[in-house]
């Protein structure tokens, strides 16, 4: 009894640092006003940036060529794409779009790959590495808002990522809302305090002082983003948030899929949290950064959700038991929650810019998609996934253009 006791107050305090952190930071952020964090800067940051891809022919071109298309001198940047285990043409599709490609023939993941392919460029002179996924298409303006945040000082940098189909049904929209509602209240806050954006595993950049004091990149989860992200937050780095590099990304279209893929997310941060979390805690013992305890809250929040959410079920069952809660309350709770769910889905929606607002199914529908974290991460603590299926990027597009979801992938 003692340790859930123990959890739960772990569960007050993490809810307590992030709302005040939350609260703190937009309130430093209002004060600032409209103009960016960097201010802009003279090109002079020299760029390599990489995709990792596995039987992506039919998306990697248009990833090819938005990078190629950036504002920003073509001198002072390279693209490449590393496949690996692919059984389609991706190398050549790459080739003929003007990528450079690295091959990862011993490569199994995405990490893998990663790892060959930035130990290859290490010593080719670039200041600076991008990592994007195949199915991604950067804004003109990402390298240079990214250069104006190295010149700044930043040394890890994560740019915001926006629904690349958000009309193609219900689900691809929320996922755009649900980015929208997270940077709005985890990303923007803590860009303002200095503390450390969520690194996702698309859309980032490292500097090369960074790899060089970590001696490459060397992740061995499937969360590869979030266990790179503890490795630099051990060493005191924060994750600068860039919100004008924006990165457009394919979403899933089926519910079925997009459940797969959120509890491989809950289950891979699970992961690297189990990897890292003693050198992490470590780190904070040492040093007592605040950009390392919001790291370690973070790893903590998939543990901390399951057992609230259990706690939760067992407080409403117990009240229920007792008569201390009536029946009605039920259908009543969940309807409020939809209906304050909805109201703020309408509200991120009107946020967005035109061309990334959702349908209203995605409104209606946003409730369901949040309430689903919960027993996901329920799910993810008790049978946690063991291993990283790849998703079909190109299905997802030629649903998204017919408009109807697929319904029998897995996703990654």
């Amino acid at each position: 009894m003692e340790w859930v006791i123990a959890l739960s107050l772990v569960c007050r305090a993490a809810c307590v640092w992030f709302a005040a952190v939350a609260v703190i930071g937009l309130a430093r952020r209002a004060m600032q006003g409209r103009q960016p964090r960097f201010a802009p800067a003279a090109p002079r940051t020299r760029f390599a940036v990489l995709a990792a891809a596995r039987n992506e022919e039919a998306v990697i071109g248009g990833f090819v060529a938005s990078i190629l298309a950036q504002e920003y001198p073509r001198a002072l940047f390279d693209v490449y794409v590393l496949p690996n285990n692919c059984t389609d043409g991706t190398a050549g599709a790459a080739r003929a779009a003007g990528a450079r490609v690295l091959e990862c023939p011993g490569a199994h993941s995405k990490g893998e790959a990663l790892h060959t392919g930035l130990a290859r460029l290490r010593n080719a002179g670039y200041d600076a590495f991008c990592v994007f996924d195949a199915d991604n298409q950067a804004d003109p303006a990402f390298l240079a808002r990214m250069n104006d945040a190295f010149c700044a000082g930043a040394r890890v940098a994560k740019g915001r990522i926006a629904a690349q189909n958000p009309r193609a049904g219900w689900v691809a929209g929320c996922y755009g809302l649900y980015f929208r509602l997270f940077d709005l209240f985890f990303n923007a806050p803590r860009g303002a305090l200095g503390l450390s954006a969520k690194l996702v595993g698309t859309g980032f950049a490292v500097h090369r002082e960074v790899l060089e004091r970590l001696g490459g990149w060397n992740t061995v989860t499937m969360a590869e983003d979030a266990e790179f992200s503890a490795q630099f937050a051990e060493l005191g780095y924060a994750v600068a948030w860039v919100p004008g590099a924006v990165t457009r990304d394919v979403e899933p279209v089926s519910f079925q899929v997009s459940l797969v893929q959120r509890r491989r997310w809950i289950g891979g941060v699970l992961q690297a949290g189990q990897a890292r979390g003693a050198r992490l805690m470590g780190a904070l013992i040492r040093e007592g950064r605040a950009v390392t305890l919001d790291s370690c809250l973070f790893f903590l929040t998939p543990l901390t959700g399951a057992v609230g959410t259990l706690l939760g079920a067992a407080g409403t069952s117990l009240a229920l038991q007792r008569g201390e809660w009536p029946v009605w309350a039920l259908a009543a709770l969940p309807a409020l929650g939809w209906l304050g769910a909805t109201l703020g889905a309408l509200a991120l929606r009107g946020s967005l810019p035109r061309s990334e607002r959702p349908g209203l199914g995605s409104v209606l529908g946003f409730g369901l998609f949040m309430a689903c974290w919960a027993p996901l991460g329920v799910l993810g603590l008790l049978c946690p996934p063991r291993r990283w299926t790849p998703v079909d990027h190109a299905a997802h597009l030629a649903a998204s253009r017919r408009g109807r979801p697929v319904l029998d992938e897995q996703a990654a």
